[in-house]
């Protein structure tokens, strides 16, 4: 595995692979590795020729009150779980390196970013589609492989393809769960033992959303009253939102008549809980 920091490395290596006629698979992310980038990582693995694994901790994207000083960092285990699940390349730029000068043109995502995580998050997306559209170009790949985890990320990430036209494939990865259902994040080590037993009861409430619609029902605003109801009698966490959205466009609807996305979070004491399902009309799942 060749472990690079330097910009002009990357881009002249990637050459090199193209001029071979191999395929380029990328996973960018900001490191502190878990489950789920392994996922997307043994994905890329299967599909491409050469996989590209990026770690940068991106300022841009980090708001009011969300520490970038204590966003959690292990380079040296991140370096050793890349090896071990294949990684060719391992992009590791520094934050001087990715940005020498304060950027002249700002990125503004106007679409897909007011729900969901996004209402309270604003200038996140802006800053993730600064830095991707700067990976893009320096990786040039064939294949980015993202979480359904983060759908609204995913959706930006589709909009940011395809309105800048990068020749790039989008490979969303199904989001990678526990034994009884739980999505897999870092945060869950943050539960009470109470709270662990409740919290496989958000992807439950999604599920059931989704058999209402494969009932035939087709008002979301039933299927979000049911699914509260559903996930207020099974957990004390304080429901944040629950959402039915088009998919990828994240506009309201009001008749299921195109993929949706129903999604939650879910306030515990110590930990904000995500999770989410995409289907199309019948309720099929289509994405993740």
């Amino acid at each position: 595995m060749d472990v690079l920091g330097n910009i002009d490395e990357v881009q002249q290596h990637v050459k090199r692979v193209r001029m071979e006629g191999r395929s380029v698979g990328f996973v960018p992310t900001m490191g502190y590795l878990h489950e789920g980038h392994l996922k997307l990582i043994e994905t890329a693995r299967r599909e491409n020729d050469v996989v590209i694994l990026s770690i940068f901790v991106n300022p841009l994207q980090f708001g009011a009150g969300e520490d970038l000083d204590t966003y959690p960092r292990d380079e040296e285990r991140d370096r050793k779980l890349a090896e071990e699940y294949g990684v060719d390349v391992l992009f590791f730029p520094t934050t001087e390196m990715m940005y020498p000068e304060p950027m002249s043109i700002r990125m503004s995502v106007t679409k897909r970013t007011d729900v969901l995580c996004g209402k309270s998050r604003p200038g996140h997306f802006d800053g993730v589609a600064a830095v991707l559209t700067k990976l893009f170009n320096i990786v040039m790949p064939d294949r980015a492989y993202f979480g359904m985890k983060d759908a609204q990320q995913v959706a930006v990430v589709d909009a940011l393809i395809n309105d800048f036209n990068f020749d790039i494939k989008l490979v969303p990865v199904a989001t990678v769960r526990e034994e009884d259902g739980l999505a897999k994040s870092s945060r869950n080590v943050h539960l009470s033992a109470r709270e662990r037993d409740e919290a496989p009861a958000i992807q439950e409430s999604l599920q059931a959303g989704r058999q209402m619609v494969m009932a035939g029902e087709k008002n979301p605003v039933r299927i979000i009253q049911s699914v509260t109801k559903f996930l207020e009698s099974r957990t004390h966490g304080r429901i944040d939102y629950i959402e039915l959205l088009s998919y990828p466009e994240l506009t309201s609807v009001d008749v299921i008549d195109r993929p949706v996305i129903l999604a939650a979070a879910v306030f515990y004491e110590k930990a904000r809980l995500i999770d989410n399902v995409v289907f199309d009309t019948d309720g099929k799942i289509t994405t993740g």
